[in-house]
Order: C-alpha cells, then sequence, then structure tokens
C-alpha cells in the first residue's frame, strides 16, 4: 500500500501543500476555519500521518523541548517537570527530562544529548550553567531559559520567583507569634553564593530577621536539600538544650524531616516547635500538623518560561526587566506555625 503523502491531502481537500503545513503545525499562517476542516477531514479519511524526522530535518528543530532538573524525585522539581510538560502539551510539544543530580557534568552530558536531538529549546532548572555548559549552548545557537533560578549567564533569560520576598514574609510571620528568634535550615557548601533560590531564601530570612532586631549568628544550620539527611540533622538541633521554638525551612523537603524528628523527641508542633517552609508542594497540605509555606503560581512560571524558549519575539533584545520575568510569592498558612492552635497549657 502506497505511503499517503502531503500532496495527497491537499489534492483532495483542493488546497495547496503550504495549506496542509499550516494546518499540521498550527503555522505560522492562519487558515481559514473552513479550509482547516477540509484538510482534517483529508487528513483524517486518508489516514495520513506526518513523518515528524522529515520536517525536524527540514526545519532543523522537532517538536522536543529539553527540561533539564537537578533532581526529580524532589516534589518540588517533580511537580514544575509536571507544569512544564502541561504546558508544552498546549502548544503541541513533548518534553525530555534529565537529572543532573546537581553534577556540572552529568549537566552538560544531557545538554549535549538533547541538542543533539535538535530540541525546539532548553529550560535549565541549574544551581548555575557551568563554563563548559555554557559553550555548549553557544556553539549549538540553542535557545535556552533558565527557570526557578535568577540568571547570571546564557543571555539572560529567566522565570523566577520572589524568592527573597517569599522568605520574608514566612520569617515574619513566625516571629509575630512571639518567638524570640527564628533559626533557619539553609542550604549546603555546594550551594552558590548569589543567585540559587536557597540562597535567596536564606537572605530573606536574614533580612526580616535584621528587621526585627534580632541577631543570625549560630542561627543558620546547613542542612541538606532532602528530608531523610534534613530528619537526622534536626534530631541533633532539635535534641540540645538550646533548641529553637521555630524554625523556618528553605525548602518543604527540609520541613518534611523537621516534621518528622520533632515528632520523634516528642515535640508538640507547633506549640513546642513551629515550622515554615518554602515551596508548598501538595504534601505540604498533607502533613501532620499541614505545614505553612511560601507558594507560588507554578503553572504560570511554567507556561511563561515555554512561551519564551518557543518563541523568538518574546526574546528579542531588551532590558534585563523585559528578558528576566519573575512572579510574586505568597504566604500559605496553616497550623505548623501556630495559626488555628489552642493555647499551649
Amino acid at each position: 500500500m502506497a505511503r499517503v503523502t502531503r500532496d495527497d491531502v491537499a489534492r483532495l481537500a483542493g488546497t495547496s501543500t503550504a495549506v496542509v503545513s499550516y494546518v499540521i503545525n498550527n503555522g505560522p499562517r492562519p487558515v481559514a476555519p473552513a479550509t482547516r476542516e477540509r484538510v482534517l477531514a483529508a487528513i483524517k479519511e486518508l489516514g495520513y500521518r506526518p513523518d515528524r524526522v522529515a520536517q525536524a530535518m527540514a526545519s532543523r528543530r522537532t517538536d522536543l523541548i529539553g527540561l533539564i532538573v537537578p533532581d526529580a524525585r524532589q516534589p518540588f522539581f517533580a511537580e514544575l517537570a509536571h507544569a512544564v510538560e502541561q504546558a508544552a502539551a498546549e502548544r503541541g510539544k513533548m518534553v525530555l527530562v534529565g537529572n543532573s543530580d546537581y553534577l556540572d557534568e552529568r549537566e552538560v552530558h544531557y545538554l549535549r544529548a538533547f541538542l543533539g536531538m535538535r530540541v525546539s529549546g532548553l529550560i535549565l532548572i541549574s544551581q548555575g550553567p557551568s563554563e563548559h555548559a555554557a559553550v555548549e549552548i553557544d556553539a549549538w545557537d540553542a535557545r535556552v531559559v533558565l527557570l526557578h533560578r535568577r540568571p547570571e549567564a546564557i543571555d539572560d533569560v529567566a522565570v523566577v520567583l520572589d524568592d527573597v520576598g517569599g522568605a520574608q514574609l514566612a520569617t515574619r510571620h513566625l516571629l509575630e507569634h512571639g518567638h524570640e528568634y527564628v533559626a533557619c535550615l539553609g542550604g549546603i557548601d555546594s550551594t552558590p553564593e548569589s543567585g540559587d533560590p536557597v540562597t535567596d531564601h536564606v537572605e530573606g530570612w536574614s533580612r526580616a530577621m535584621g528587621e526585627a532586631g534580632r541577631p543570625v549568628e549560630g542561627r543558620l544550620f546547613q542542612a541538606p536539600y532532602n528530608r531523610y539527611d534534613t530528619y537526622r540533622l534536626a534530631l541533633e538541633i532539635l535534641g540540645g538544650p538550646d533548641r529553637p521554638t521555630a524554625v523556618f525551612c528553605a525548602t518543604d523537603d527540609q520541613a518534611f524531616g523537621v516534621l518528622r524528628a520533632a515528632r520523634e523527641l516528642g515535640l508538640d508542633v507547633p506549640q513546642d516547635l513551629a515550622v515554615a517552609g518554602f515551596d508548598d508542594v501538595k504534601e505540604a497540605g498533607l502533613t501532620d500538623p499541614p505545614l505553612t509555606t511560601v507558594g507560588s503560581d507554578r503553572e504560570g512560571m511554567a507556561k511563561a518560561a515555554v512561551d519564551l524558549v518557543l518563541d523568538d519575539g518574546l526574546r528579542v533584545a531588551g532590558s534585563r526587566r523585559q528578558r528576566v520575568r519573575q512572579f510574586p510569592a505568597g504566604l500559605v498558612v496553616r497550623r505548623s506555625c501556630g495559626c488555628g492552635s489552642p493555647p499551649k497549657r
């Protein structure tokens, strides 16, 4: 049986192959509704299937978007990746996901692999693209959008959150409950000193403490990003004689580890220990007690990143303010901070 071609569809629909292409690719030129219906009917009748490989060779692009995340096992990155996939699907694209495990060499590995597949663009969630990564991106002339992290390279195109402001909101809220101070679980040794969301969360905590006239010395603890290692660290911090009565965690996953350690030590949350996190992953509403945290419009951020990586018109030279899209952060108040809980007897 002969293979159905675009020419066959055009003949049956009574139009040109260019118009058939516009219908299949949803552009770049508009097609009249009646003509579109004829083309779609011809495609269905003939059982035509576009040759995506040939299209990619002709256009030098595929219907794929590459997404590189630090660790998809972490709830925040898993939910963000899902939001990117949904936004890409609305634009007729599919997403390839790679986990860098916070390693520069693995990030470069996925960059090379995805760029070699002629992806339409790359969305990069990174601690900061390394020099090797920047070289790869420049060599391929790739469209790249940084998501979740403030840009310091790769032509300044990024979608970020007001991480400093969000952390300030959470810390102020804990202080308003009357705590002498708020301890902070920040990042690890390898966390960049600037531009990283966790670094900004620590900065927001520090600013809020300064506004309240509270010193921060000795009250910031380095903590792994995952709940399991943070749980072990929290056992040490909360098991000592000078344990804090309030803790702000740079990520929700860290906060989950703190909640588990508090329960094991017999501490009541929030009466003995108030806890707040950052990210508002879905699990935050299911902890016991539910976690007060900082949330964001994750779906909106994902859509903005996909639009930026696909639409050249949104990425033409302009001011930094135009090329860096910052979304506001908001406090999601639940019970781990002390709100809605009965007074301690």
